[in-house]
Formats: structure tokens, C-alpha cells, sequence
């Protein structure tokens, strides 16, 4: 046996979702310090054409954010088109192109014309081969239900691919990390109206028990109602398409506008239209008390990120004295930062045969990224204590994600409990 196949055989490369969900929250935690760390002290960054910002703003979308999509992608869509996993060796590949597009772009600087190559070879085809991997059983699934997240890893590649040929012409590339971001929201959308029937139906079901077993403590002989049956109190949950695709258009109309004219009063009405598009997809969260457990309403908060950044968004390009990065961090420390917690804490747990973690540090944790991205954009706003603003939110980033390392790192570390050797969920509850 090689060290290459040594290597896989580790339980972190048993599933594709363990070495790069470890990888997202190690990632997150080392990129905002050395983001802080240049704020305060102008400790040097890696040189990359464009400066320190292009590359805080690529690594925080194209390195953090993709290792996450990466994630969740490659563990998903196996699931969803009855396909058999993503093997170890495929696995450590990837991680290990991941790791070395990194560098490449850390290096990009230094290394000159030749570095810009390399950095857009690796990176592009990180995202390229992510993409020829999911796309033929995308593509094959009979009712080929879930062709969206196609689209959407499509158009990133593109994105991504459009930085690079950017900075080999010599020109500033940060409208494409833009661009990132509005692609990564559609993402976000098409990902929890997945995810979001399961935490919010399960809340749901929980609390039918709850009154049920009450109905049957107060009326003698009554046949508690069971998960799923009628209760005229409680409405059902159902992620409904026609608000999810308005939510996607708003995002996407934005998106264009703010690539095509950047500045526009016509992007801002726009962002303003894609806000109002979240806020009416929110109508189908409105479910009663089981809405504030802790999974559900974490999946809530990221939508209320993403309509409140959008909506900054729009205020400043209409005039209002906002700064842009104050509704473009809610976007990605909120939005993105919380649903990409979310998702470790849930798809990374269960999947390695573990039951949802109820442990104190899970809330502590997402509270502190939203707190991370509401401190980063009020340091947008006039009048705001702008570097104290930006050090607290870099410290509660670094406290949220730094929990999610710890403890999700000891279980992607090590065997399932359940003796399942695949990425099902839990085969039995004696985990």
C-alpha cells in the first residue's frame, strides 16, 4: 500500500464532506485572524494583483466558501440521485487541489506572470472538476429534480474562471468576486429548501408530540394525533418553488445588474426588489413555536441576513449613507458564515453516523457568527467605531467557527460510532 492510499484510508477521507467540512472550519478561523491581524498590525499578507482586499475577499468566497460547497455537494448529490459515494482517493485529490490552488494564489504575486497562471489552473479546475463529477448523475436522475445545483456550480466555475482571466489582462478582478457572492446566495436558496424540510418538519412533528401528548393528559381515552396528521393549530412547512425561484431570479437579476453597472441606482432598486423576494420566501418559515429550536431558527437567521444585506445593499447604491461592505458582509459573514455552520453541524454530523449535537456550543457558536456579521456591518454605517467594530467581529467569527473545529473535528477524526462504513445517517440510536 502507498502513503497516498495510507492517507485515504483514514476515517477523515471515509466521506467527502469530513476532510473538507474540517478544512472550511479550520480555513475560516486561520483567514479571518491573518484578515485582523493585517487590519491592526500590517502584518504582510500574501502578495496577489490586486492587494491585500482581493485577497481577503477571494480566500473568503473561492477558498472558504468553495471547500464548504465542495462539501456539501459531493456528500449531496450521491444522496439525492441514489448514487454510490464519492471514493477516498477521489476525495484526497481534491482536498489536496484545494490546498494547492491556495497556495498557487498565495503565491500568485511573488511568482509573476507564471504564479497568475498556475493559481488559475488549479482554482478553475478545482471548481471544473467538481463539476464533471456531479454533473453526469445530475444529468441521469430520471426526474432530474435537482439540475439547480448544476446550474449554479456552473455558473461559479464561470466566475471563477472570470477572476483569473481578469488578473492575467492586468485588470482588477474584484466584480467577479462580487459575482461570487451572488452565485454562492442562489446556492445557499437552492441548498436549504432542501435541508429546511427535514429540520423544519422534524420541528414540527416534535412539537405535535408535545401537544398531543398534552391532549392525551387532558382528555381521557383520546388517541394522541401522530407526526404528520392534521392539527388545525399548527400549519405545515412546505419550501414552495414559486417563492424559492422569485428568491433565485431577485438574487440573480441583482447580480447582473451590479456586474453590468456597477453602481447603478438600477442595481440598487433591484437589490432592493431581491430583498423583498427573501423576505416573501421567509412567509413559508412562519410555523409557530417550533421555529425557535435551535436548528430551525439558525436556517431562519440566514435567510433574515440575506434580506437585510441585500436591502443595505440597495440603500447604498440609491445614496443612503451605508457603506456597500456593510450589506455585502451580511451576505457573507451572515448568510454565508451561518448557513455554511449550519450545514457542518447537520449534514456533517449525521452523515458520519451521529445523532444532531444538543450541546451548549452549537447555539454559542452560531450566536457568535451572528453577531461577527452584525458587528462587521454596523462597521459600515456612519459614525461607528470602525476598527473595534471589525476586531469583534473577527474575534466571534474566530469563536464560532474554532468551536465548530473542535468538536466536529473529533467526529470527522474518527470512525462512526454505528460500525456503518458509508456516509448514510445513523444506522441505530445507540449513538
Amino acid at each position: 500500500m502507498t502513503s497516498f492510499d495510507r492517507l485515504a484510508a483514514k476515517p477523515l477521507f471515509l466521506c467527502s464532506f469530513r476532510s473538507f467540512f474540517l478544512a472550511t472550519a479550520l480555513y475560516g478561523v486561520a483567514l479571518l485572524l491573518g484578515w485582523l491581524g493585517f487590519l491592526a498590525t500590517g502584518i504582510g499578507l500574501p502578495e496577489v494583483p490586486g492587494g491585500p482586499i482581493v485577497w481577503h475577499a477571494h480566500e473568503l468566497m473561492f477558498g472558504f466558501g468553495l471547500a464548504a460547497v465542495a462539501g456539501f455537494v459531493l456528500t449531496a448529490v450521491p444522496e439525492f440521485t441514489a448514487t454510490p459515494a464519492f471514493g477516498r482517493r477521489v476525495t484526497l485529490v481534491l482536498l489536496l487541489c484545494w490546498a494547492a490552488a491556495r497556495l498557487a494564489f498565495w503565491l500568485s504575486g511573488v511568482l509573476g506572470a507564471g504564479g497568475a497562471v498556475l493559481a488559475a489552473l488549479l482554482n478553475s479546475g478545482f471548481m471544473a472538476a467538481i463539476v464533471v463529477l456531479v454533473a453526469p448523475r445530475l444529468w441521469r436522475d430520471p426526474e432530474r429534480r435537482h439540475l439547480s445545483f448544476l446550474w449554479g456550480l456552473a455558473a461559479m466555475w464561470l466566475v471563477v474562471g472570470g477572476f483569473h482571466a481578469d488578473v492575467l489582462r492586468g485588470l482588477y478582478p474584484m466584480r467577479w468576486v462580487l459575482a461570487g457572492a451572488g452565485v454562492m446566495m442562489v446556492l445557499i436558496v437552492v441548498a436549504m429548501s432542501r435541508v429546511s424540510m427535514r429540520i423544519v418538519n422534524d420541528a414540527l412533528d416534535a412539537e405535535r408530540l408535545r401537544r398531543a401528548a398534552e391532549r392525551g393528559d387532558a382528555v381521557a381515552g383520546e388517541r394522541p394525533r401522530l407526526p404528520g396528521e392534521d392539527d388545525d393549530e399548527l400549519p405545515a412547512y412546505r419550501a414552495r418553488p414559486p417563492r424559492r425561484n422569485l428568491a433565485v431570479f431577485g438574487i440573480a437579476a441583482h447580480t447582473l445588474a451590479e456586474f453590468a453597472l456597477p453602481g447603478s441606482p438600477i442595481a440598487g432598486w433591484i437589490a432592493l426588489a431581491a430583498a423583498a423576494a427573501v423576505l416573501n420566501l421567509l412567509n413559508d418559515w412562519h410555523v409557530g413555536r417550533a421555529l425557535l429550536t435551535r436548528w430551525a431558527f439558525m436556517l431562519y437567521a440566514v435567510y433574515w441576513m440575506m434580506a437585510l444585506g441585500y436591502g443595505l445593499i440597495g440603500l447604498s447604491l440609491l445614496g443612503v449613507a451605508v457603506a456597500p461592505s456593510a450589506g455585502l458582509h451580511l451576505l457573507t459573514v451572515g448568510a454565508m458564515g451561518l448557513s455554511i455552520f449550519g450545514v457542518l453541524c447537520i449534514a456533517g454530523r449525521t452523515h458520519s453516523g451521529y445523532e444532531l449535537d444538543m450541546r451548549p456550543w452549537v447555539p454559542v457558536a452560531a450566536l457568535a457568527i451572528g453577531a461577527a456579521a452584525l458587528a462587521r456591518a454596523a462597521a459600515g454605517l456612519p459614525g461607528m467605531p470602525v476598527a473595534g467594530l471589525q476586531a469583534a467581529s473577527v474575534a466571534a467569527w474566530a469563536l464560532g467557527y474554532g468551536l465548530a473545529a473542535v468538536f466536529l473535528g473529533a467526529v470527522f477524526l474518527r470512525p462512526r460510532p454505528d460500525a456503518g462504513t458509508g456516509c448514510e445517517e445513523p444506522m441505530d440510536e445507540a449513538a
